[in-house]
């Protein structure tokens, strides 16, 4: 290839290309459409009623049913990956993600992000990027935000270390912040729909649920999942460069956990209509194809929202563990050499918050 060519292709950022208050608009904007929604559901098993059924979405205030709230974050974040984290080495957590309007099919997303952290890591060879993304719609209403930050490559190794920033991010977003439909209206809500009979006053602060069913996810199935979000990250894709890595293969994007531990968590959350928050996440260890997923979820905090007696919110934790059932793991993490870590065996650690009908009368 001649250099004029070479020049011309885009190899995506690298630490050193990073500055803080850097403002990235991501190129691709992506209309949803009706076979978006079909492929994430054969991808996931996803089964949320709201998501799935249109008289049911109807009878809540919807004018149909929206998308799924992880398809539309996979696809808004999708949108970020080739100036953010196409040279990644991995993706390493979220915070403050805000689902902010209803996402449709025909909805059109374009996203925004900003560089708001960076961090140096004391090898010399990569670094940590804080961004926080915005995606809108055609109506350039915002749908989504979130902060994530993600350990990128250095290609010029010689390049000095920047400035250190991490921002100041909250534990969590607060009930008033939420961002709740105001035509939402569950006081009718029909659990016959879902299969389970449990809302909102069911649950209890502290208590756990082992989600009994587990997934098994192929390198076919995470490879064309990746695909249909638009993440074009090299180590999701390019089993040639894996291989020289200290992985030996390619990872499973760690957003596509997320979605599978959200589908297996509908067996005792039947009725958690939507995804208002996740204030944190962390994916503690790598998964790889073959890996067979399970999950459980604790009850972290019950809310009761300002001015609304049919719709409150749960905060939950959802652990995501890889080969062995939720209900054979007691903890998240283990005693190693003296220090606290991770379980190997756990893949994801995830705080959010969804809503749900309460009981009337």
């Amino acid at each position: 290839m001649s250099n004029s060519s070479a020049n011309k292709v885009n190899a995506g950022n690298y630490f050193e290309d990073f500055y803080v208050g850097q403002v990235l608009a991501h190129a691709t904007p992506r209309t949803v459409g009706e076979g978006e929604v079909s492929l994430y559901i054969a991808l996931t098993g996803a089964r949320q009623v709201l998501h799935s059924a249109e008289p049911v979405a109807q009878s809540l205030g919807y004018k149909s049913r929206p998308v799924d709230d992880m398809l539309a974050f996979h696809l808004a974040f999708g949108k970020t990956v080739p100036d953010i984290s196409v040279n990644a080495i991995a993706n390493l957590g979220y915070s403050d993600v805000r689902f902010l309007h209803p996402v449709y099919i025909g909805d059109t997303l374009s996203t925004r992000s900003t560089v708001i952290g960076l961090k140096q890591n004391s090898n010399g060879k990569s670094g940590v990027v804080y961004v926080r993304s915005v995606s809108v719609n055609q109506l350039f209403q915002p749908v989504l935000s979130w902060v994530r930050w993600v350990m990128v490559h250095k290609n010029k190794l010689e390049a000095a270390a920047p400035e250190t920033v991490v921002p100041a991010l909250s534990s969590h977003v607060a009930a008033n912040e939420l961002a709740v439909p105001s035509f939402l209206d569950a006081r009718h809500f029909d659990t016959t729909t879902t299969g389970g009979a449990y809302l909102w006053d069911d649950y209890q602060v502290g208590e756990r649920i082992n989600h009994p069913a587990g997934m098994t996810i192929t390198d076919t199935d995470h490879t064309l999942a990746t695909k249909l979000y638009q993440n074009n990250a090299r180590l999701h894709f390019d089993d040639v460069m894996m291989k020289a890595s200290p992985f030996g293969r390619r990872l499973m994007y760690g957003g596509h956990v997320i979605s599978i531990c959200r589908a297996l968590s509908h067996d005792g959350l039947e009725n958690a209509l939507s995804i208002a928050a996740i204030n944190a996440g962390n994916h503690c260890n790598p998964c790889f194809g073959d890996d067979t997923i399970y999950t459980w979820t604790e009850i972290v905090e019950k809310w009761t929202l300002a001015d609304r007696v049919d719709i409150a919110a749960l905060r939950l934790r959802m652990v995501g563990v890889k080969n062995q059932s939720a209900d054979s793991l007691a903890s998240t993490h283990i005693e190693t050499a003296g220090k606290t870590a991770y379980h190997p065996n756990v893949v994801l650690d995830l705080d959010y918050t969804v809503l749900m009908p309460r009981k009337q009368g």
